[in-house]
């Protein structure tokens, strides 16, 4: 695995009920194999309603959600009002491109914790339910035709520990050939 640069948390956050947004905290609580300590999202199988009522049994591959500082910058050129947590990440980062990031890149935050990334966040309906508009305004089109998700990466815990806004992030990436970034 090779080194990829050093980044940092802009602000984490979480929500112990299934609402859209979450809320703001000076640290959160990562908890190995399960996700953010006092999360609604926090478990082994997965935990997001609409993924539930088709399987409860699958495993939780969107422990901890990620989205990039740099999203909202741009969302404010659009004209939309979107704070850190008002899309329901866990984890605010900036300087890092999450979304060029390869599945099973790994994060190193804080002191101690790892995630693994594994995949895109794939927006639900619920972003336009937040603001009109917004769901068409995270998503865009490569020079292929093909769809880009700028909603932010999902990952998995490997190793516990406590995230605060001001860690640096470093990110350790997979042997090649990397596997790019899928929805789940």
């Amino acid at each position: 695995m090779g080194e990829f640069r050093v980044s940092n948390v802009q602000s984490v956050s979480l929500s112990s009920g299934h609402a859209f947004s979450k809320e703001c905290q000076p640290d959160i609580t990562l908890l190995e194999g399960l996700g953010v300590e006092g999360d609604a999202h926090l478990g082994v199988t997965v935990q997001h309603r609409s993924r539930v009522a088709k399987d409860p049994t699958q495993p939780n591959l969107r422990q901890v959600h990620l989205i990039h500082a740099e999203l909202l910058d741009e969302l404010a050129e659009k004209g939309f009002h979107v704070a850190p947590a008002d899309m329901g990440e866990n984890i605010l980062t900036r300087g890092l491109d999450l979304l060029a990031l390869p599945r099973g890149a790994r994060l190193h935050l804080g002191e101690s914790a790892i995630i693994e990334v594994t995949g895109l966040r794939n927006p639900c309906k619920q972003i336009n339910d937040f603001q009109k508009g917004l769901m068409q305004a995270v998503l865009d089109y490569d020079a292929d035709g093909r769809l880009i998700r700028k909603a932010g990466v999902m990952a998995i815990v490997l190793k516990g520990g406590r995230v605060r806004p001001g860690d640096k992030i470093n990110v350790v990436l997979p042997d090649a050939p990397h596997q790019p970034l899928e929805a789940v």
